[in-house]
């Protein structure tokens, strides 16, 4: 029996090991956005960089961090200046109560101390897969997958890598083409392509290095996709 036509015509899927060496040549030393200087500084700016740019998140964390150098201190944060000084994040009243209760539970259950394992980590409010494995992979190289953000998962659907929207099904996608030493990188890899070429509204196909390889080529993302 002849397989529908949609699945004939389908095109191929970027080819992985192709498409890492030009990445690599692309963007040889990408690397977390995020200024920070220690396991608590990455999970707090992780956390504030939900639906908000980097460049804004490191805005604003030297006087976050000024104020509440560690978790304890964050955790005892009175109402009203942190907010302050989170406002320009965005949703900055559930970022807080996130920041309050991370800050808390990193005291009551790990000394103060930013657990190391996916499971401590992903159980602390605000700390989702991708949070965790931010920290995971930039801090102790030891993530449990690749970090998908809005940009992964877009450049993940246009390279043919995934056809998956949840970030989570998306991960379990690239874990299994991406080899596991790859994972930290690639992540921030893709996130500097996206920024740079392959937008969500306006991609630059003419100018990507990866066009060659791409199935979407010209294709723009699906309408109403966010750009960070």
């Amino acid at each position: 029996m002849a397989a529908p036509a949609s699945r004939r015509s389908r095109p191929k899927p970027a080819p992985v090991p192709e498409s890492l060496e030009i990445l690599a040549r692309e963007f040889p030393e990408a690397e977390c956005a995020l200024t920070h200087k220690d396991a608590y500084q990455l999970l707090v700016a992780t956390i504030l960089s939900a639906q908000c740019t980097d460049a804004r998140v490191n805005m604003v964390t030297p006087r976050l961090f000024q104020e509440y150098p560690d978790a304890r201190s964050l955790a005892a944060a009175p109402a009203g200046l942190l907010e302050d000084l989170i406002r320009s994040t965005g949703f900055f009243n559930a970022k807080a109560r996130s920041l309050r209760g991370m800050a808390a539970q990193v005291v009551e259950k790990h000394a103060g101390q930013v657990p190391k394992t996916m499971q401590e980590l992903a159980s602390l409010p605000g700390v989702g897969r991708k949070t965790a494995n931010v920290v995971l992979g930039n801090i102790w190289n030891a993530p449990d997958g690749v970090v998908v953000d809005t940009h992964v998962g877009r450049l993940a659907r246009r390279l043919g890598w995934s056809r998956e929207t949840d970030p989570e099904k998306v991960e379990r996608d690239l874990n299994k083409k991406i080899p596991r030493d790859r994972w930290v990188w690639i992540s921030h890899a893709l996130i500097l392509h996206g920024r740079r070429t392959c937008s969500a509204r306006s991609p630059r196909c003419n100018d990507c290095a990866l066009a060659a390889l791409c199935p979407k080529t010209g294709v723009p993302a699906p309408k109403g996709e966010p750009s960070k």
